[in-house]
């Protein structure tokens, strides 16, 4: 009688950690999840182009000649200042689908598989920078449709780009913040319009600083949007550059040092 000896191997130990590399897969997959979520939901394609388009058009073919004597040189001042408008309420968008997936109980079943556990935070962040980006070359190329023209060159084009992200990746931050802590994602909307517009407004965003009231100025000159708008048309069209840029990376540096922190304990409560 022949006996048969099987050997039962020992259970492989469980990684108590997802590696780095792992953890970037990851965090691409979920980015991913959330852009392939756009085809299910195209009127939030709309917010990332028919709305910046019409800002772009309304505010150059109605107020273009009134305040600047012509379309073609508001739309020179204008454009890289309505990009930087656009970025910041797009930012939003960071905090209303994490609040969705929050309430939906997403982030639950997410908790449950082995997966590190910044790549579903990390994943939307990605993929709002790349909806950013969408939107930036798409005013880019409206613009240049309608007459504007870049006055300087290539590389000073990217870099205003690569500015613009990188603010946009600073004060998504705040989105993250308010999206964990708001209730529903009606509620993160509220908060884009009613602390989006007085800031963006009380800008050189539409107009020329010097044309304000002058107790006014200080307040707008001082405002990040502003400094990131100066800073975006010395790189396009053409004026200073070096003081915009360092202000500008200092003002992210600064929102992300102080709402990174505060955005990421609340994350790890809710969660």
């Amino acid at each position: 009688m022949t006996t048969i000896s099987t050997t039962i191997a020992p259970p492989r130990p469980i990684t108590p950690r997802v590696s780095p590399l792992e953890g970037l897969r990851q965090t691409m997959t979920l980015a991913w999840r959330t852009l392939v979520q756009v085809r299910h939901n195209p009127w939030e394609l709309g917010d990332f182009s028919i709305q910046p388009i019409m800002f772009v058009l309304l505010f150059t073919y109605v107020f273009g000649g009134a305040i600047a004597g012509s379309t073609g040189a508001y739309l020179t001042f204008a454009l890289p200042g309505i990009i930087v408008m656009n970025m910041l309420f797009v930012t939003m968008y960071v905090g209303t689908g994490l609040n969705t997936d929050l309430t939906k109980g997403v982030f639950d079943r997410l908790r449950s598989l082995p997966i590190a556990r910044w790549a579903p935070l990390a994943g939307r962040i990605s993929a709002d920078l790349v909806k950013q980006a969408w939107s930036i070359f798409l005013l880019l190329g409206v613009g240049m449709i309608l007459g504007f023209r870049i006055g300087t060159n290539m590389a000073a084009l990217l870099a205003a780009i690569a500015l613009i992200l990188l603010f946009a990746l600073s004060f998504s931050w705040v989105s993250v913040l308010v999206g964990v802590i708001a209730k529903d994602p009606e509620k993160v909307q509220i908060f884009g319009f009613t602390a989006l517009f007085p800031v963006t407004f009380v800008s050189n965003v539409f107009v020329q600083t010097e044309t304000m009231p002058g107790w006014l100025q200080p307040i707008v000159k001082a405002n990040p949007v502003s400094i990131l708008a100066d800073a975006a048309r010395g790189l396009m069209v053409g004026g200073p550059v070096a003081t915009p840029v360092m202000q500008t990376l200092l003002w992210a540096a600064l929102i992300a040092v102080v709402f990174a922190p505060l955005a990421v304990a609340r994350f790890k409560r809710r969660v």
